[in-house]
């Protein structure tokens, strides 16, 4: 799947859009990573990108990742060790059923729009924004690769 099908696949200004809104809550930091096809695990692949993005370099620890791969209907959700302790097993259980209900329509957009909610609203809670004093240490683009 060429860079080109993967931009039709996701609606990057919304995605961008729905990461800004989260982020505008909370410390900490969401990205979207979308892949094209490859063979292999999505978990082992999805942790390469987590340090290849610098997730794992908030002062906090608490970047979250959503890895997708349209073309396998393959996904993955990685938390930091900061968010994941906060949370545990259960939320990233409940974040990748909403994920799933809704790729497996092809609802792409909608689908990580709705997980990005969800895992801002989590954020939020346990990581509040500092106000003006809060600073964004990664950038919301969605990364395709």
């Amino acid at each position: 799947m060429s860079r080109r099908s993967l931009r039709k696949c996701v609606d990057q200004v919304r995605v961008v859009a729905a990461i800004q809104e989260a982020e505008r809550v909370t410390s900490g930091e969401i990205r979207v990573s979308v892949a094209s096809f490859f063979w292999g695990d999505v978990e082992k692949t999805a942790g390469k990108a987590f340090r290849r993005l610098g997730m794992a370099r908030t002062a906090d620890r608490n970047g979250v990742l959503i890895f997708l791969v349209p073309s396998r209907r393959r996904f993955a959700v990685l938390g930091d060790s900061g968010i994941h302790e906060k949370v545990g097993q259960a939320f990233w259980e409940d974040v990748s059923a909403c994920l799933s209900s809704h790729f497996r329509k092809g609802a792409f957009t909608e689908g990580l729009v709705e997980g990005i909610r969800m895992v801002g609203e989590r954020l939020a809670t346990h990581f509040p924004s500092a106000g003006a004093a809060d600073r964004n240490e990664l950038p919301e683009d969605v990364d395709f690769h």
